[in-house]
């Protein structure tokens, strides 16, 4: 497309003004003859000739033997020949010649980019993605943090560590180079390392295990060593590896064996965590699911040294997560958050603020000012069961089967002495 533009600007550029002749078919030869031609502009190329007539008429004819041309135009020395002006000069050949060159880089400069997700320097492949949080945006303390107060405990050491590690380093103690955080989605793992971040007051790099893999050979393993090369810039901070499963799993389950990118990003990132020096002040926090597919070798001491449960909250860390999330919300006087939590066995931390959000979304579709008990207990519903389905029709029968089958499970919750009491059944 663009080859084409170009030739039809040179082209326009070359052609001279419009005819202004309308009659039939001009008869250059007579007009030559009748001593009428003025002047004339031939075009070797597309062998046409513009004719301009004493009268200013104008028009173009076409010749086939340059020769004879010349020699009839010697017969008349009076009309002049003038060169062909606006023609193709160097600069035009110049460029229909490096044109082809110019759409092949092009061409190759917007695969890069597109390769290495629209980034600006096209030989980025092993830059880190990491998103740095620094000290000076909004913190997350440990006050945004209810319901893990055991992980809240093992964690207040590596915040004082780096507030103050002279006081650890004096003792001889050694501090956990990395931690591992693992338990069900949804348990506040990243809210933790961030808490971490914000109650210590330094900066904060935050990475998907995901965005270290790429189709490259050495891209994964290039990234590693530049998020710990920024790190160490930026000392004392924070490193948080999400789902680090997707670059930490067992070696040798792969295809690749040795030769697989996976295997060589997870192989950097021991070597880098084995360069940690205590004057470094840097602490790697990973998050997971499933701590059962990690690399032996990523969880043995001197790495991953301590290895922290983030579990579902028991009923009064379900209440301490409501609290939390509904401060600063116009909630009724006499809402019982206790008894929300008794109705929430098995929640997580999210799914605790997606009750409260439903709730407050409830709220503002009935045109109320503030989140009553009976939104709530809707939006307790909404988490587990999704929206009402009032076009679902069931007959007798199956209600009747439903019920039997709900009370059954209602029977069992009841006599077991170590489940949680049972608040509602629901048969539709």
């Amino acid at each position: 497309m663009l080859a084409i533009v170009v030739q039809w600007v040179m082209r326009s550029g070359s052609e001279g003004p419009k005819v202004s002749y309308s009659g039939p078919a001009p008869s250059f030869t007579n007009d030559l003859q009748a001593n009428k031609v003025r002047t004339v502009v031939p075009n070797v190329q597309s062998q046409e000739m513009r004719v301009t007539l004493a009268d200013g008429t104008q028009y173009s004819v076409t010749y086939v033997d340059p020769q004879s041309l010349d020699t009839l135009l010697a017969e008349h020395p009076d009309v002049a020949v003038e060169p062909k002006k606006g023609g193709s000069s160097w600069w035009g050949s110049a460029l229909t010649f490096l044109l082809p060159f110019i759409l092949i880089i092009g061409f190759w400069i917007f695969i890069m980019n597109q390769m290495q997700g629209g980034g600006s320097k096209v030989m980025s492949f092993g830059k880190s993605r990491a998103r740095k949080v620094s000290p000076d945006a909004p913190k997350v303390t440990f006050r945004d943090v209810a319901g893990v107060d055991e992980a809240v405990e093992e964690l207040q050491e590596i915040k004082e560590f780096l507030e103050n590690p002279k006081k650890f380093q004096q003792l001889g103690a050694r501090i956990p180079k990395g931690v591992l955080l693992y338990g069900p989605p949804g348990t506040g793992k990243t809210l933790l390392a961030r808490a971490v971040a914000g109650e210590a007051g330094v900066p904060f790099f935050s990475i998907s295990g995901s965005d270290f893999v790429e189709m490259f050979v050495g891209v994964g393993a290039s990234r590693v060593r530049d998020l710990f090369e920024q790190a160490k810039q930026h000392s004392p901070c924070i490193i948080f590896v999400d789902e680090i499963d997707a670059v930490g799993r067992h070696r040798g389950a792969g295809l690749g064996g040795g030769h697989d990118e996976r295997e060589q990003t997870l192989n950097q990132l021991l070597v880098e965590m084995d360069g940690f020096e205590m004057k470094d002040n840097i602490i790697l926090i990973a998050a997971t699911n499933r701590p059962d597919i990690l690399d032996p070798a990523l969880l043995r001491p001197g790495r991953f040294d301590r290895q922290i449960v983030v579990d579902r909250p028991d009923r009064a860390g379900r209440k301490k997560i409501l609290e939390v999330h509904t401060r600063g919300k116009p909630i009724m006087k006499g809402v019982d958050v206790d008894a929300l939590a008794a109705q929430t066995p098995g929640f997580t931390g999210a799914d605790l603020a997606n009750l409260v959000n439903e709730a407050a979304l409830l709220a503002a579709r009935h045109g109320r000012k503030v989140i009553d008990m009976v939104e709530l207990e809707e939006g307790i519903m909404r988490v587990i069961a999704g929206p009402e389905k009032k076009s679902r029709l069931i007959s007798e029968k199956e209600k009747a089967i439903t019920a039997y089958h709900e009370m059954g499970h209602a029977m069992v919750g009841h006599f077991m002495p170590t489940t949680d009491p049972v608040h509602k059944i629901s048969v539709v």
